[in-house]
């Protein structure tokens, strides 16, 4: 769609749509309700355009400040919109990491990246990984076998996030955790 290629898109990825964008994609019949919330610059007037777009999601007004955010940032102000239930918040992670260990080799491993995942402050990032994992395996679906730098960690593996055992391998888990 050409419309695409006009959008801005932020330093965090995000796509933003002016007044413009908006036409184009009604006039080409896209199916604005699949999105989640469309975020709109200036151009664009949110009383106006909810009016006359009953049938499509939230229209946000793109925040400037977002964009000018650090990454972690960024980052942060998402993890705390994250869908997840109650008892997945509450879990002590790196216990439940622990305790799926088997030997000393894979406690002492689990150790070292946990502390690399809480100076990273992501153990949030590791409580949801593992609501997804159990979420997915609850409705029998199939995910790929590993990719890309996350295979070096092996609190990923032990979580059922990728199948590679990193330790076997002996893969540096900074390879990950840069």
């Amino acid at each position: 769609m050409q419309s695409f290629l006009k959008m801005k898109i932020d330093p965090h990825g995000q796509m933003i749509f002016n007044e413009q964008d908006i036409a184009d994609l009604v006039m080409q019949n896209y199916d604005l309700v699949d999105m989640k919330n469309i975020m709109v610059d200036e151009s664009v007037d949110l009383e106006t355009a909810a009016h006359i777009l009953e049938h499509v999601p939230e229209f946000v007004q793109y925040d400037k400040l977002v964009a000018e955010s650090s990454t972690q940032e960024f980052d942060h102000r998402n993890q705390l919109t994250w869908f997840m239930p109650d008892e997945y918040k509450k879990l002590d992670i790196a216990e439940h990491v622990l305790s799926l260990c088997g030997n000393d080799a894979e406690l002492q491993r689990c150790a070292e990246e946990l502390m690399l995942f809480q100076e990273r402050n992501l153990f949030d990032l590791l409580r949801y990984l593992k609501y997804l994992v159990d979420t997915m395996n609850q409705n029998g679906l199939i995910w790929g076998v590993g990719r890309g730098s996350s295979v070096a960690s092996f609190v990923l593996y032990k979580l059922g996030v990728h199948k590679i055992n990193s330790l076997y391998y002996e893969l540096n888990p900074r390879e990950f955790l840069r």
